[in-house]
């Protein structure tokens, strides 16, 4: 069975690359994986000076987007990281990919961010 990866890749105003990363590590990932969410891959962007990427994997695009409903509309999503993220996004990029599970794992070995 494949999983569907949501790649998504933001553009952050000069400066908050170092703030943005640690509201996703303290705060948005661990609340993000709380909630079931795969979270496969997530830090820096290698190709761009102030991007960032954050991978998730679901069973199936109506997985996807029934759990983003809920955490996106959540009232602790709204009052937690929320304003420490956006407040730093220029703009970004969501890029859905068909992988198989070995993929992902894969994906996940070769990316997992330092701690």
């Amino acid at each position: 069975m494949t999983r569907l990866l949501e790649i998504r890749t933001y553009r952050l105003k000069p400066g908050s690359l170092d703030d943005f990363h640690r509201a996703m590590h303290e705060r948005a990932v661990p609340m993000l994986r709380s909630k079931g969410m795969d979270v496969v891959s997530y830090g820096r962007s290698d190709h761009e000076e102030e991007s960032y990427h954050l991978v998730r994997a679901y069973a199936s695009r109506e997985a996807l987007e029934a759990e983003q409903a809920a955490f996106y509309g959540s009232t602790e999503w709204r009052e937690g990281p929320r304003g420490a993220l956006v407040d730093r996004i220029e703009t970004y990029l969501n890029t859905l990919l068909w992988l198989s599970p070995e993929g992902v794992d894969s994906l996940r070995a070769l990316n997992e961010p330092a701690r």
